[in-house]
């Protein structure tokens, strides 16, 4: 009887061994395929991103190609011209140039090279120019027209700021301008 008593626990104990063998196995099992899904998700985004990023390059290199024939040969700028026709041709011309400009700093910050606070300071010396001052204004109408809660809208708003800021100060100290904003 003793020993029936003793071969009952050594089989309730190899088999509470067991059963936790197996709680164990199970639960490293369940965490790797978790570790794995977590890892075959971050790859998902990180592809995605590389896709985002190539393709706002594709778009930039685009618009710049756009842009400099429209540079080049004034008859194809009249299809995208829509400043005031009072204002010289030459200066129209220059015009597209700063939108080239203000368009590659823009996709600098949509590609997350630039973060808001650069975007402000590389902008602010973009200002010191009376020619790129003019356009932003020419281009007033155009910004108008973008949905305010786009990102784009928000930039000009942030932008729009900082001319204010930079023609109401007292300084030689450009540089110094303005409160450049924080992510």
């Amino acid at each position: 009887m003793a020993t029936r008593k003793r071969s009952a626990r050594r089989l309730g104990s190899a088999a509470l061994t067991l059963l936790a063998a197996t709680a164990t196995a199970t639960l490293a099992a369940r965490q790797w395929r978790s570790e794995q899904a977590r890892l075959h998700e971050r790859r998902l985004e990180l592809e995605e991103l590389a896709i985002r990023r190539t393709t706002l390059a594709h778009q930039q290199r685009m618009h710049w190609e756009l842009l400099a024939r429209a540079i080049d040969d004034p008859s194809l700028a009249t299809v995208i011209d829509t400043y005031d026709q009072s204002i010289p041709a030459e200066r129209r011309r220059q015009f597209f140039y700063a939108n080239a400009w203000y368009a590659h700093l823009y996709h600098l910050y949509q590609a997350e090279l630039l973060d808001r606070e650069e975007l402000y300071t590389r902008l602010r010396e973009f200002f010191q120019s009376p020619v790129f001052r003019e356009y932003w204004e020419a281009s007033r109408h155009m910004r108008a027209s973008l949905k305010e809660s786009s990102v784009e809208a928000q930039l000009g708003h942030m932008v729009d700021g900082l001319v204010r800021d930079l023609d109401e100060s007292d300084t030689d100290e450009w540089w110094v301008v303005g409160e450049p904003p924080t992510d």
